[in-house]
């Protein structure tokens, strides 16, 4: 089950339907869906978990905690709202595509999709369309 969290002022508009999108998303994946919990944060909340918990000093849009176990999906999924405004500005897209592209990315990582090489990301990429298409397919 997907459960959103806020420590932002941002509120999701329309979970009943993003839970099902990314439920389909699992599933599409040949996965099993478990607990996975979305935290909503600024740049600050996020970066003291990029450097407490991965050594890194930057911001990001999004870190995923995976406890995925066998072929359930499982994990914590942080999301910098600032970072994914800046960025749809950035890459000239609207926040909502942005903030899906985002949503499914951490979902893509549990399913064992990476992101650290250059083929990696162009799979990553690849599949994210995918996934943001079904989106747009009636969610039931």
């Amino acid at each position: 089950m997907t459960h959103f969290n806020y420590e932002t002022d941002f509120i999701l508009e329309n979970e009943e339907t993003i839970t099902q999108w990314l439920s389909n998303v699992i599933l599409s994946e040949n996965k099993k869906e478990g607990e996975i919990n979305y935290i909503f944060c600024n740049d600050d909340y996020l970066h003291k978990i990029n450097l407490e918990h991965l050594g890194h000093d930057t911001l990001t849009d999004i870190i995923s905690f995976d406890y995925s176990v066998g072929n359930e999906i499982n994990g914590d999924i942080f999301i910098s709202i600032e970072r994914v405004k800046d960025n749809a500005v950035d890459f000239d897209v609207p926040f909502d595509n942005e903030l899906k592209r985002v949503l499914v990315h951490g979902v893509l990582h549990y399913c064992g999709y990476k992101d650290k090489t250059e083929a990696d990301e162009l799979l990553m990429r690849k599949k994210e369309d995918e996934k943001l298409a079904l989106f747009h397919v009636e969610q039931k």
